[in-house]
């Protein structure tokens, strides 16, 4: 096959325009072409009345001398061989598998770590301080809809982890030249995922899906020889000799193994302290802090899309914006969730944490983002511990400062630029569940992220008009957007001080999102099998 890179067409091309341009392209005729593959389809709006959608296409040719058409372009970057993008298993299990690994965690590190060694043979074990995705979904609308929390069952624990209450989003800026992010979406969809998630540049599949998907992923893991605990916490981890020998359930039960995947997530803090009470290396390392943002979605598609707003293929528009301030500080928007709704994300008891959420439709009226503010470990002394400390005292306030009933702490943009008192809501209606309370937000941050980001809001107004429009919706606080400590690891992906413990995905600071957390734990599985086959 022969690769096409930026094969750029108008937003309303017809449907033969591909082959028309493929054809002339190479120099083809018809009956040369056999099939046109879409490897990738994204699009380019900086002039967003006349938007052009840019493809990846992957050619199949007959009783064409391939060769001889990629020597012509040989110094054209946008003609090249297709590259082999099928994923090739790095390991087979023995028949006489003694040992079985242990995988802490069910998000999407954990779960593909799980399923790439069930689909090895090495039959792994996984241990969710969760409950699966069903039951843990009605304790999580039960927390939005009555303020009724379970500390081991919300956004963050159980099945799937806390990016099944997300928008879903399977795009990362990390780099992948073995295709793994490919690996990734292809068992989504044989999950049930839409099939365009393939091939379209920023692929969501919104939490509905994922929910079911997230089921039909653990029958495959279960149908390989995996087994499945929930509601198994690890209370502790058992080292022999820098060895890691094996873990403690929260019901006393001892499980021994000598490879133990650790995907906790960011939000395991009980975990992290056991880790570290126990030697683990950990290092602090930056996060951010902040508030969600509300605008009407319809403002967003047309500063975006302009003429072009509400094109199906376009959907619902999201941005990126960045300010770098005069303190030093950087101020950036973060999980955008267009059409969507902010929703309450703690795992403690008297804590708020916001977080968005949508559908894979994003058919709500309010876009929304975390517009967060960079925190550097010298904020924190460089100690992970108190990283987590800080976080936790931000949580804990806006708790008290939104009526200590789980509302949350919320302000018009108006006001809060002003420095005034906080007044009702107007234009834009906050969508926060379990619901908001409005208040001055300045005392719910430290003095140097109110600053900063009291100096951004105006900034980005500037690049979508009417951003910091008096209406717009600040709800407080975000806190989670990525973990304060890394666990360190070598190049072999084990602790760089405990052998045989993985640490992976967000928890563990090597991840920031769906689709990176899941190709870490490709990764990692793919480190698990290799050792235990070394070690036969």
């Amino acid at each position: 096959m022969i690769r096409l890179n930026q094969v750029k067409l108008p937003l309303d091309h017809t449907d033969d325009a591909l082959q028309k341009y493929v054809l002339k392209a190479l120099s083809i005729s018809a009956e040369q072409l056999t099939d046109i593959h879409i490897f990738k389809r994204g699009y380019d709006a900086r002039k967003r009345n006349a938007i052009t959608l840019i493809y990846t296409l992957d050619v199949t040719l007959a009783d064409v001398d391939e060769e001889a058409i990629l020597v012509h372009f040989v110094k054209s970057p946008d003609v090249r061989k297709s590259p082999d993008t099928e994923y090739k298993y790095v390991a087979q299990a023995p028949d006489n598998l003694t040992e079985r690994p242990i995988v802490i965690g069910m998000g999407p590190c954990g779960l593909f770590s799980a399923l790439l060694l069930a689909q090895m043979g090495f039959k792994p074990i996984i241990l969710e301080r969760g409950k699966s995705v069903h039951e843990r979904s009605k304790d999580t609308f039960r927390f939005w809809r009555k303020g009724e929390l379970n500390t081991e069952s919300n956004v963050q624990f159980g099945e799937g982890g806390a990016g099944t209450f997300s928008d879903g989003k399977l795009y990362s800026q990390v780099k992948d030249p073995n295709f793994l992010g490919l690996k990734v979406k292809q068992e989504f969809v044989a999950a049930g995922a839409p099939a365009e998630i393939i091939y379209v540049s920023k692929p969501h599949i919104g939490t509905f899906k994922l929910v079911t998907m997230v089921e039909r992923m653990r029958r495959k893991i279960i149908a390989l020889g995996g087994e499945i605990r929930f509601e198994s916490r690890v209370e502790e981890i058992h080292i022999d000799d820098a060895q890691i020998t094996g873990v403690t359930l929260n019901g006393g039960e001892v499980i021994k193994s000598k490879h133990v995947v650790l995907a906790i997530g960011h939000s395991a803090r009980d975990t992290v302290q056991m880790l570290s009470d126990k030697g683990v290396y950990l290092e602090a390392q930056s996060f951010s802090i902040g508030f969600r943002i509300e605008h009407k979605q319809e403002l967003i598609d047309q500063s975006r899309f302009g003429i072009n707003a509400g094109n199906p293929i376009l959907g619902a528009a999201d941005y990126k914006l960045v300010h770098h301030c005069k303190s030093g500080r950087s101020v950036y928007s973060f999980c955008m969730c267009p059409g969507g709704v902010v929703v309450g994300a703690t795992s403690e008891k008297e804590a708020v944490v916001t977080n968005g959420m949508s559908q894979y439709s994003r058919s709500e009226r309010n876009a929304n983002s975390a517009i967060v503010v960079g925190v550097s470990p010298s904020d924190f002394n460089n100690d992970p511990l108190q990283g987590i400390a800080l976080q936790r005292q931000l949580e804990r306030q806006a708790y008290i400062l939104g009526g200590s009933n789980y509302d949350a702490p919320a302000q018009r943009v108006g006001d809060f630029l002003a420095g005034n008192e906080a007044k009702p809501v107007g234009e834009i209606e906050p969508s926060f569940k379990p619901g908001v309370k409005m208040i001055d937000l300045s005392s719910s941050l430290p003095d140097f992220a109110i600053d900063a980001l009291r100096e951004a809001l105006p900034a980005f107004d500037k690049k979508i008009r009417g951003f910091a429009a008096a209406d717009t919706m600040l709800t407080g606080v975000e806190t989670r957007t990525s973990s304060p400590l890394q666990i360190k690891r070598g190049r072999d992906y084990q602790s760089v001080n405990v052998k045989g413990l993985y640490p992976g995905g967000e928890g563990a600071g090597y991840a920031g999102g769906i689709l990176s957390a899941s190709i870490d734990g490709i990764k990692i599985a793919e480190a698990v099998a290799l050792d235990m086959l070394l070690e036969k």
